[in-house]
Protein backbone atom coordinates (compact mmCIF):
# COMPACT_ATOMS: atom_id res chain seq x y z
CA UNK A 1 0.00 0.00 0.00
CA UNK A 2 1.43 3.21 -1.08
CA UNK A 3 1.43 6.66 0.65
CA UNK A 4 -0.58 7.48 -2.65
CA UNK A 5 -3.43 4.78 -1.90
CA UNK A 6 -3.32 5.52 1.62
CA UNK A 7 -4.11 9.60 0.48
CA UNK A 8 -6.71 8.41 -1.96
CA UNK A 9 -8.55 6.19 0.43
CA UNK A 10 -8.48 9.09 3.00
CA UNK A 11 -10.30 11.08 0.02
CA UNK A 12 -13.06 8.45 0.14
CA UNK A 13 -13.74 7.94 3.74
CA UNK A 14 -13.93 11.40 3.74
CA UNK A 15 -16.91 11.65 1.24
CA UNK A 16 -18.33 8.85 2.91
CA UNK A 17 -18.70 10.57 5.95
CA UNK A 18 -19.98 13.61 4.35
CA UNK A 19 -22.54 11.85 1.74
CA UNK A 20 -23.34 8.65 3.12
CA UNK A 21 -23.06 9.65 7.22
CA UNK A 22 -23.90 13.18 6.48
CA UNK A 23 -21.31 14.06 8.85
CA UNK A 24 -21.21 18.13 9.17
CA UNK A 25 -18.61 20.03 7.27
CA UNK A 26 -16.84 20.77 10.65
CA UNK A 27 -16.83 16.81 11.79
CA UNK A 28 -15.42 16.01 7.96
CA UNK A 29 -12.66 18.18 8.60
CA UNK A 30 -11.65 17.37 11.91
CA UNK A 31 -11.23 13.86 10.83
CA UNK A 32 -9.17 15.05 7.58
CA UNK A 33 -6.82 16.53 10.26
CA UNK A 34 -6.38 13.49 12.35
CA UNK A 35 -5.67 11.34 9.20
CA UNK A 36 -3.45 13.54 7.31
CA UNK A 37 -1.10 13.60 10.82
CA UNK A 38 -0.97 10.13 10.90
CA UNK A 39 -0.68 9.51 7.05
CA UNK A 40 2.18 12.45 7.31
CA UNK A 41 3.83 10.26 10.39
CA UNK A 42 3.75 7.25 8.22
CA UNK A 43 5.50 8.91 5.24
CA UNK A 44 8.27 10.26 7.74
CA UNK A 45 8.52 7.00 8.82
CA UNK A 46 8.46 5.41 5.26
CA UNK A 47 5.50 2.54 5.92
CA UNK A 48 4.04 0.66 3.41
CA UNK A 49 1.22 -0.01 5.41
CA UNK A 50 -0.56 1.22 8.65
CA UNK A 51 0.07 -1.77 10.75
CA UNK A 52 -0.58 -1.90 13.99
CA UNK A 53 3.19 -1.50 14.68
CA UNK A 54 2.72 1.99 12.91
CA UNK A 55 -0.25 3.11 14.74
CA UNK A 56 1.34 2.12 18.16
CA UNK A 57 4.43 4.51 17.29
CA UNK A 58 2.09 7.07 16.30
CA UNK A 59 0.47 6.95 19.35
CA UNK A 60 3.32 7.22 21.07
CA UNK A 61 4.67 10.11 19.52
CA UNK A 62 1.12 11.67 19.77
CA UNK A 63 1.06 10.76 23.84
CA UNK A 64 4.31 12.75 24.20
CA UNK A 65 2.98 15.98 22.62
CA UNK A 66 -0.68 16.21 23.13
CA UNK A 67 -2.91 16.20 25.32
CA UNK A 68 -5.15 12.74 26.16
CA UNK A 69 -8.60 14.47 25.08
CA UNK A 70 -6.78 15.27 21.68
CA UNK A 71 -5.16 11.81 21.55
CA UNK A 72 -8.56 9.86 22.23
CA UNK A 73 -10.17 12.09 19.49
CA UNK A 74 -7.14 11.41 16.76
CA UNK A 75 -7.33 7.71 17.76
CA UNK A 76 -10.96 7.54 17.31
CA UNK A 77 -10.93 8.69 14.39
CA UNK A 78 -8.25 6.10 13.10
CA UNK A 79 -10.25 3.65 14.14
CA UNK A 80 -13.22 4.81 12.25
CA UNK A 81 -11.15 5.08 9.32
CA UNK A 82 -9.51 1.55 9.68
CA UNK A 83 -13.32 -0.20 10.23
CA UNK A 84 -14.48 1.40 7.11
CA UNK A 85 -11.41 -0.11 4.96
CA UNK A 86 -11.94 -3.32 6.62
CA UNK A 87 -15.55 -2.89 5.59
CA UNK A 88 -14.88 -1.79 1.84
CA UNK A 89 -12.22 -5.07 1.92
CA UNK A 90 -9.21 -2.69 1.39
CA UNK A 91 -7.80 -4.11 4.10
CA UNK A 92 -7.72 -8.08 5.25
CA UNK A 93 -7.44 -7.06 9.07
CA UNK A 94 -8.23 -3.87 11.20
CA UNK A 95 -5.03 -2.99 12.98
CA UNK A 96 -6.98 -0.31 14.83
CA UNK A 97 -8.69 -3.14 16.89
CA UNK A 98 -5.32 -3.58 18.82
CA UNK A 99 -4.49 0.06 19.30
CA UNK A 100 -5.72 0.87 23.24
CA UNK A 101 -6.15 5.00 23.34
CA UNK A 102 -5.60 6.78 26.73
CA UNK A 103 -8.51 6.86 29.18
CA UNK A 104 -9.75 10.36 29.51
CA UNK A 105 -11.63 11.85 32.67
CA UNK A 106 -14.97 13.50 31.56
CA UNK A 107 -15.42 16.89 33.31
CA UNK A 108 -19.06 16.82 34.70
CA UNK A 109 -21.29 19.09 32.47
CA UNK A 110 -21.25 22.99 33.75
CA UNK A 111 -24.59 24.21 34.47
CA UNK A 112 -26.19 26.94 36.07
CA UNK A 113 -28.85 27.06 39.35
CA UNK A 114 -32.33 28.04 38.39
CA UNK A 115 -31.90 31.51 39.86
CA UNK A 116 -29.23 32.43 37.80
CA UNK A 117 -30.48 30.56 34.58
CA UNK A 118 -33.99 32.86 34.66
CA UNK A 119 -31.62 36.14 35.56
CA UNK A 120 -29.44 35.53 32.09
CA UNK A 121 -32.76 34.57 30.39
CA UNK A 122 -34.71 37.68 31.26
CA UNK A 123 -31.90 40.05 31.47
CA UNK A 124 -32.01 41.45 27.83
CA UNK A 125 -33.54 44.51 28.02
CA UNK A 126 -33.17 47.78 26.03
CA UNK A 127 -30.83 49.24 28.31
CA UNK A 128 -28.84 46.36 27.79
CA UNK A 129 -28.22 46.21 23.82
CA UNK A 130 -26.13 48.23 22.38
CA UNK A 131 -26.79 48.71 18.85
CA UNK A 132 -29.16 51.69 19.15
CA UNK A 133 -30.86 51.94 16.31
CA UNK A 134 -32.68 49.01 16.85
CA UNK A 135 -32.46 48.27 20.44
CA UNK A 136 -36.43 47.02 21.08
CA UNK A 137 -36.12 44.76 18.65
CA UNK A 138 -32.41 43.38 18.99
CA UNK A 139 -33.66 43.21 23.02
CA UNK A 140 -36.48 40.80 21.56
CA UNK A 141 -34.81 38.55 19.87
CA UNK A 142 -31.60 38.62 22.65
CA UNK A 143 -34.40 37.34 25.11
CA UNK A 144 -36.00 34.30 22.05
CA UNK A 145 -32.70 33.15 21.21
CA UNK A 146 -31.50 32.70 25.54
CA UNK A 147 -35.05 31.49 26.03
CA UNK A 148 -34.92 28.67 22.82
CA UNK A 149 -31.03 27.82 24.38
CA UNK A 150 -32.27 26.76 27.76
CA UNK A 151 -35.90 26.06 27.32
CA UNK A 152 -34.83 24.40 24.17
CA UNK A 153 -31.58 22.79 25.17
CA UNK A 154 -30.54 23.76 21.56
CA UNK A 155 -26.71 23.14 20.18
CA UNK A 156 -25.73 26.69 19.06
CA UNK A 157 -25.29 25.45 15.49
CA UNK A 158 -28.71 24.15 16.08
CA UNK A 159 -29.75 27.69 16.49
CA UNK A 160 -28.05 29.74 13.98
CA UNK A 161 -29.58 27.24 11.61
CA UNK A 162 -33.13 27.84 12.16
CA UNK A 163 -35.55 28.81 9.26
CA UNK A 164 -38.77 30.45 9.69
CA UNK A 165 -40.53 27.08 8.76
CA UNK A 166 -39.13 25.38 11.01
CA UNK A 167 -40.94 27.05 13.61
CA UNK A 168 -44.41 26.39 15.17
CA UNK A 169 -46.05 28.48 17.71
CA UNK A 170 -49.39 26.98 17.50
CA UNK A 171 -47.75 23.79 18.02
CA UNK A 172 -45.31 25.14 19.98
CA UNK A 173 -42.62 22.85 19.09
CA UNK A 174 -39.19 23.42 15.96
CA UNK A 175 -38.39 21.47 13.93
CA UNK A 176 -34.36 20.64 14.61
CA UNK A 177 -31.64 19.41 12.30
CA UNK A 178 -28.91 18.07 14.81
CA UNK A 179 -25.97 15.87 14.28
CA UNK A 180 -25.35 13.79 10.95
CA UNK A 181 -28.82 15.88 9.63
CA UNK A 182 -30.56 13.90 11.58
CA UNK A 183 -34.45 16.19 12.04
CA UNK A 184 -36.13 16.28 15.56
CA UNK A 185 -38.94 18.02 17.49
CA UNK A 186 -38.12 20.34 20.17
CA UNK A 187 -40.97 21.45 22.54
CA UNK A 188 -41.30 24.95 23.69
CA UNK A 189 -42.66 26.24 26.97
CA UNK A 190 -45.44 28.92 27.19
CA UNK A 191 -42.19 31.88 27.66
CA UNK A 192 -39.92 30.71 24.47
CA UNK A 193 -43.13 31.18 22.90
CA UNK A 194 -43.89 34.59 24.23
CA UNK A 195 -40.16 35.36 23.34
CA UNK A 196 -40.52 34.26 19.70
CA UNK A 197 -43.88 36.38 19.25
CA UNK A 198 -42.53 39.33 20.63
CA UNK A 199 -39.34 38.80 18.37
CA UNK A 200 -40.89 38.11 15.33
CA UNK A 201 -43.09 40.97 15.12
CA UNK A 202 -40.26 43.44 14.94
CA UNK A 203 -38.09 41.05 12.83
CA UNK A 204 -38.18 42.78 10.11
CA UNK A 205 -36.38 46.14 12.08
CA UNK A 206 -33.36 44.54 12.06
CA UNK A 207 -33.50 44.81 7.95
CA UNK A 208 -29.95 46.39 7.08
CA UNK A 209 -29.99 49.89 7.55
CA UNK A 210 -28.73 51.04 3.84
CA UNK A 211 -29.94 48.45 1.56
CA UNK A 212 -32.95 47.01 3.59
CA UNK A 213 -31.44 43.71 2.55
CA UNK A 214 -33.00 40.76 5.19
CA UNK A 215 -32.11 37.02 4.97
CA UNK A 216 -35.78 35.63 3.96
CA UNK A 217 -35.60 32.32 5.70
CA UNK A 218 -33.65 33.05 8.97
CA UNK A 219 -35.13 32.93 12.03
CA UNK A 220 -32.65 35.23 14.28
CA UNK A 221 -30.44 37.88 11.70
CA UNK A 222 -28.24 40.48 13.09
CA UNK A 223 -28.43 44.28 12.86
CA UNK A 224 -27.81 44.05 9.34
CA UNK A 225 -30.37 41.60 8.06
CA UNK A 226 -27.71 38.69 7.93
CA UNK A 227 -27.80 35.07 9.77
CA UNK A 228 -26.93 35.35 13.03
CA UNK A 229 -23.94 33.18 12.91
CA UNK A 230 -22.49 31.12 15.70
CA UNK A 231 -19.94 33.40 16.83
CA UNK A 232 -22.47 35.86 17.33
CA UNK A 233 -24.48 33.70 19.29
CA UNK A 234 -22.00 32.67 21.99
CA UNK A 235 -20.63 36.22 22.22
CA UNK A 236 -24.75 37.23 22.46
CA UNK A 237 -24.46 34.59 25.85
CA UNK A 238 -21.17 35.64 27.29
CA UNK A 239 -22.64 39.12 26.94
CA UNK A 240 -25.80 38.48 28.99
CA UNK A 241 -24.12 35.90 31.35
CA UNK A 242 -21.87 38.81 32.71
CA UNK A 243 -24.75 40.93 33.33
CA UNK A 244 -27.21 38.19 34.78
CA UNK A 245 -25.07 35.97 36.60
CA UNK A 246 -21.49 37.40 37.04
CA UNK A 247 -20.58 34.79 34.61
CA UNK A 248 -18.31 35.81 31.48
CA UNK A 249 -17.17 32.34 30.56
CA UNK A 250 -20.62 31.86 29.92
CA UNK A 251 -21.02 29.54 26.46
CA UNK A 252 -24.12 28.19 25.21
CA UNK A 253 -23.51 24.55 25.59
CA UNK A 254 -23.76 25.59 29.27
CA UNK A 255 -27.32 26.44 28.84
CA UNK A 256 -27.57 23.65 26.78
CA UNK A 257 -26.18 21.58 30.05
CA UNK A 258 -28.47 23.76 32.36
CA UNK A 259 -31.80 22.63 30.41
CA UNK A 260 -30.86 19.20 30.25
CA UNK A 261 -30.12 19.35 34.36
CA UNK A 262 -33.40 21.20 35.37
CA UNK A 263 -35.22 18.39 33.24
CA UNK A 264 -33.76 15.28 35.46
CA UNK A 265 -34.23 17.55 38.59
CA UNK A 266 -37.65 18.25 37.16
CA UNK A 267 -38.11 14.37 37.10
CA UNK A 268 -38.31 13.88 33.18
CA UNK A 269 -37.04 10.87 32.10
CA UNK A 270 -33.87 10.21 30.48
CA UNK A 271 -35.31 8.84 27.27
CA UNK A 272 -37.47 11.86 26.74
CA UNK A 273 -34.20 14.33 27.42
CA UNK A 274 -32.42 11.80 25.04
CA UNK A 275 -34.68 12.50 22.49
CA UNK A 276 -35.19 16.39 22.96
CA UNK A 277 -31.53 17.15 22.85
CA UNK A 278 -30.51 14.88 20.13
CA UNK A 279 -28.49 12.53 21.66
CA UNK A 280 -27.28 9.40 19.27
CA UNK A 281 -26.25 7.31 23.00
CA UNK A 282 -28.30 7.33 26.25
CA UNK A 283 -24.46 7.56 28.20
CA UNK A 284 -24.18 11.02 26.83
CA UNK A 285 -27.77 12.09 28.52
CA UNK A 286 -26.28 10.14 31.56
CA UNK A 287 -23.95 12.49 32.40
CA UNK A 288 -26.20 14.66 33.89
CA UNK A 289 -27.42 12.20 36.79
CA UNK A 290 -23.89 12.56 37.89
CA UNK A 291 -24.79 16.27 37.99
CA UNK A 292 -27.83 16.17 40.20
CA UNK A 293 -26.03 13.27 42.70
CA UNK A 294 -22.92 16.01 42.50
CA UNK A 295 -25.40 18.74 43.40
CA UNK A 296 -27.58 16.96 45.77
CA UNK A 297 -24.64 15.92 48.37
CA UNK A 298 -23.61 19.65 48.08
CA UNK A 299 -26.69 20.44 49.22
CA UNK A 300 -26.81 17.69 51.57
CA UNK A 301 -23.62 18.70 53.09
CA UNK A 302 -25.00 22.28 53.40
CA UNK A 303 -28.69 21.59 55.04
CA UNK A 304 -28.10 18.28 56.61
CA UNK A 305 -28.34 17.79 60.05
CA UNK A 306 -26.63 14.99 60.50
CA UNK A 307 -24.05 16.21 57.86
CA UNK A 308 -23.19 20.05 60.24
CA UNK A 309 -22.97 17.22 62.90
CA UNK A 310 -20.63 15.47 61.71
CA UNK A 311 -18.29 18.45 60.58
CA UNK A 312 -18.66 19.79 64.31
CA UNK A 313 -17.11 16.82 65.55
Amino acid sequence: MTGVDLAARKAAFLTHLADERRASPHTVSAYGRDLEGLLAFAREKSARSLDIYVLRAWLGDLARKGVPSTVARKVASVRAFCRWMKRKGLIDKNPAELLVGPKVRRELPTFLSAEDAATVVESPSVENVSAIRVREAAACRDRAVLELLYGGGLRVTELSGLDLGQVSIEERQLRVLGKGRKERLVPIGRKAVAALESWLKRRSELAHPRTSFLEPRALFVSTRGRRLGPRALQLLVRRYGLLGAGRGDLHPHALRHTCATHLLDGGADLRAIQEMLGHASLSTTQRYTHVSVSHLLKVYDAAHPLAKKRAVE
